[in-house]
């Protein structure tokens, strides 16, 4: 969440004094049970009590404009929170949450709709008290029973908080404004903190009826513009083609220390298209999207010639995060037979050569991928030892061998002769798992071949998974892509039907519940969850937990190394590369403040419209 997604040590809303005490981290912190203004799992929230706004932002932005935004698909709901839909492109726009995870800090989150909360020492449960100025759009208050009711909906309607909210039992209301979520097992040091990544809904209109007298259902998608508590609205829209979002003028969080000098849009409008090179060509164009950013080396390197840029019209932008970089890779699919064996997902790996692909495709710009924590210290790296190796002795009957005695690392091909002899080590996995050549082809004892069917949803998907089905084949693999639309790329995705498919797992720093969502053997079967690779493994669960209920960061660091390492030696993703920068492409009448955030690298809705020069651009014949 995204994820997106993610007390220990908890900052302190200071309503009244309190003696210090020990966190769970063996560092100081004000008694629980205290009134804080914010939370976090990594150190001490950078802002405290009282403050007004984000250190990067420009409090005097100008508010007006519209941002125009391509994007590719389409959407067919305004309910995003159920498994049979696909949402519009904003929709996060329209609700706030109790808290809303920092832009600047990982781990850390400040009160939006709540206004602060506490937590016991055992951690099990936590209490928000609302903001008593929260607000829908139509002017009535947000109440306890909106919050208890979203909680309840969003449970039972939409998988991934019902993984991501496992272990909470439910909530009550213990205050005129408080509302108090128990827990099912104590010493979750994430669970308060990722309770206020709640969305509210508001109960009152889900529960109403629609112009036409008709009861609307949550539990379904809807085309009807639902009340929002956020700082934009639905405006004018064409189903599945384009949707636009009006700033609320009298939001009633526009002054909130969250929101100054950010939501700068009067509208925000976004346009579908079919597919990437539209979208690509959408931008170019001007007046349709103003801002892109770049996911493809040779356009980064080569593309950015067109007349806009030459007039300096459009200028491209390179930003840091500090969150490092997603797992990214091709999801191998262990609900498919010939995946099962670890031997061939290695063998598969193997198959992928990097580094040709980097100097031919991606003018050098990529480093590979080698954690499922990229670029933090929660990656695994030599062999373990300590804490971890503690960890994982409790798996040790569970988990390939070479956990224990081999660093892992993917090969490096950077010559022809290592190149042969990856895939001769691939043959040889292949043929200790059974499988045989015959006619060129690699079939197991019945006779039957070995297939792999990439799945896709653009054309440029050739240009990535062509150079490993060429290897694959030169194996005795049939391998081959098969290009499908969005929409029917989506339902096979959520349904699991595929062999291997490209698959994105963004990772906070403080991990915790998404694991199971991503990893966990219950979401292995349930649609939609993001455990595309279907993994059922014991140890991998009880790895998770170990990470959920870690006591402290020197434990959570640990299990994560473990997790990380169990992960990467069953081969469940062929590993793909990253870009340790981001690009983005801006047309002139988009503005940026000096800073961008240092966490998540940039943050959009800190820019704002020179209304002046859009004029003069709309102006232009």
């Amino acid at each position: 969440m995204r994820a997106a997604f993610f007390a220990a040590l908890l900052a302190i809303a200071a309503l009244s004094p309190a003696a210090a005490q020990e966190t769970p981290d063996g560092t100081r912190a004000e008694a629980a049970g205290t009134w804080r203004h914010a939370t976090s799992l990594i150190g001490e929230p950078k802002y405290p009590a009282g403050f007004t706004q984000y250190d990067y932002v420009n409090p005097g932005a100008p508010k007006g404009g519209t941002l125009d935004q391509a994007v590719l698909g389409t959407y067919d709901s305004f309910n995003p929170y159920i498994v049979q839909a696909t949402p519009a492109a904003g929709i996060g726009l329209l609700w706030d949450s109790l808290m809303e995870q920092a832009t600047d800090q990982a781990g850390t989150s400040y009160g939006l709709i709540a206004e602060a909360m506490r937590y016991p020492a055992d951690l099990s449960s936590v209490t928000f008290r609302l903001d008593p100025r929260a607000r829908w759009h139509d002017g009535t208050p947000i109440t306890v029973d909106d919050v208890i009711w979203s909680f309840d909906t969003l449970k039972k309607n939409y998988p991934f908080y019902a993984q991501y909210f496992a272990n909470v039992t439910g909530g009550e209301k213990t205050g005129e404004r408080e509302v108090t979520f128990r827990f099912s097992e104590t010493g979750n040091r994430e669970l308060p903190n990722i309770m206020g990544d709640l969305p509210v809904l508001p109960k009152h209109w889900w529960e109403g009826t629609d112009a036409k007298g008709e009861k609307r259902d949550v539990s379904r998608g809807t085309l009807e513009p639902p009340l929002g508590s956020g700082p934009y609205k639905i405006g004018a829209f064409s189903a599945g083609r384009s949707v636009e979002w009006v700033r609320v003028e009298d939001y009633w969080a526009k002054d909130h220390p969250l929101r100054v000098g950010r939501f700068n849009y009067d509208r925000i409008r976004y346009e579908y298209f079919r597919d990437d090179n539209a979208v690509w060509e959408a931008f170019k164009k001007g007046g349709i999207s103003d801002y892109r950013r770049e996911n493809r080396a040779q356009r980064w390197a080569e593309g950015y010639d067109f007349p806009a840029v030459l007039r300096g019209d459009v200028v491209k932008r390179t930003f840091v995060s500090g969150a490092g970089a997603p797992m990214q890779g091709f999801a191998l699919n262990t609900r498919r037979p010939q995946l099962q064996d670890r031997r061939v997902r290695r063998a598969i790996t193997l198959a992928l050569d990097f580094e040709a692909m980097n100097k031919k495709l991606f003018f050098g710009l990529y480093q590979r991928t080698d954690s499922y924590f990229e670029g933090q210290d929660l990656a695994a790296s030599g062999l373990p030892q300590g804490k971890e190796l503690e960890i994982l002795e409790t798996v040790r009957d569970k988990v390939p061998p070479e956990v224990f005695t081999t660093p892992f690392t993917l090969p490096v091909y950077d010559t022809p002769a290592k190149l042969r002899d990856g895939l001769r080590e691939a043959s040889r996995l292949l043929a200790e798992a059974g499988w045989t050549q015959q006619n060129g082809r690699l079939v197991n004892g019945e006779g039957q071949p070995l297939t792999i069917e990439f799945l896709g949803d653009d054309a440029s998907d050739e240009r990535v998974t062509n150079p490993i089905i060429v290897n694959l084949r030169r194996l005795g693999i049939d391998a081959k892509l098969r290009i499908v639309d969005p929409i029917q790329f989506q339902r096979r995705a959520d349904n699991y039907d595929f062999d291997a498919t490209t698959v994105i797992l963004p990772q906070s720093q403080s991990p915790g519940n998404e694991q199971r969502d991503f990893f966990g053997s219950a979401a292995a079967e349930r649609p939609g969850s993001r455990n595309l690779m279907g993994i059922r493994d014991p140890a991998v669960d009880a790895l998770i937990d170990r990470v959920i209920f870690a006591k402290d960061r020197a434990e959570l660091e640990a299990a994560t190394h473990a997790l990380d390492r169990v992960l990467l030696w069953n081969f469940y993703v062929v590993p793909h590369w990253n870009n340790p920068d981001m690009w983005f492409a801006l047309w002139a009448k988009i503005k940026v403040p000096e800073k961008q955030p240092a966490y998540v690298g940039v943050d959009p809705f800190s820019w704002w419209i020179d209304t002046a020069r859009e004029k003069a651009a709309g102006a232009q014949p």
